[in-house]
């Protein structure tokens, strides 16, 4: 018995001279290494995605909106703003993405510099007004989530090319439309941003059907709407 306890003693004592001076060393110098719950230390700062080595910008576009008002690309310019591709017709995911946008906007509608557009891939149906009756299960009156319309042209070219978040029409799908559920970050200055995986690689699209706090989920999205409103 007395040889275990001479045992055990003589562990913690090897353990306090190796061990415990480094502990209180690393605490002194502060690098004690703390993180959001999903990103790995050292990747807290969102990434610009780029295109051969360019920053990658929302491009120009001119849209309808709801109230028949046009919307420009320079209407978000000083806002943090959300976007994504739906159809008001959408029988599979677009439901599942607009409540929980409706989630980031009940979060950020008192925020003057902060905004949504959502893109309607179904634009020969989905007119000014079919749009202001489905923005009614979300808000009443709002000039800071704005649904848009033009043309099948100007719509799978922001979609597709501006973005490159997929849409196209597709009759053997449920809807006749097929497009990715991704909600996309932009910045005051109109630049997509987004954070990076737990591998370091940027994500580029949040999921708009993942409500939770996955790393590419909208929990995180919110976080890093805060992130983007405060730079």
């Amino acid at each position: 018995m007395k040889n275990i306890s001479f045992g055990l003693i003589a562990v913690v004592m090897i353990f306090g001279v190796l061990f415990i001076p480094k502990i209180i060393r690393k605490i002194s110098e502060e690098n004690v290494i703390t993180s959001n719950r999903t990103v790995k230390p050292g990747y807290e700062s969102l990434d610009y995605i780029k295109l051969d080595g360019v920053k990658r910008k929302v491009p120009e576009f001119v849209f309808l909106n709801q109230d028949s008002i046009y919307i420009t690309n320079e209407d978000f310019l000083g806002k943090v703003y959300v976007a994504e591709f739906f159809f008001t017709r959408c029988p599979t995911i677009c439901p599942i993405m607009n409540q929980n946008m409706k989630t980031i906007y009940d979060k950020f509608v008192e925020r003057k510099d902060f905004g949504i557009a959502s893109f309607t891939i179904d634009p020969d149906h989905d007119r000014p007004h079919i749009l202001k009756k489905y923005s009614q299960m979300y808000f009443r009156n709002s000039s800071s989530w704005n649904f848009l319309t033009l043309d099948k042209e100007a719509t799978y070219n922001l979609a597709n090319e501006g973005f490159n978040i997929f849409a196209s029409v597709n009759p053997k799908v449920a809807g006749g439309f097929e497009h990715q559920g991704y909600f996309a970050l932009i910045d005051k200055k109109g630049y997509i941003r987004s954070r990076r995986d737990n591998f370091g690689n940027p994500i580029v699209y949040y999921n708009g059907i993942d409500k939770s706090n996955s790393y590419d989920g909208t929990e995180n999205l919110i976080y890093d709407i805060e992130k983007l409103l405060n730079e």
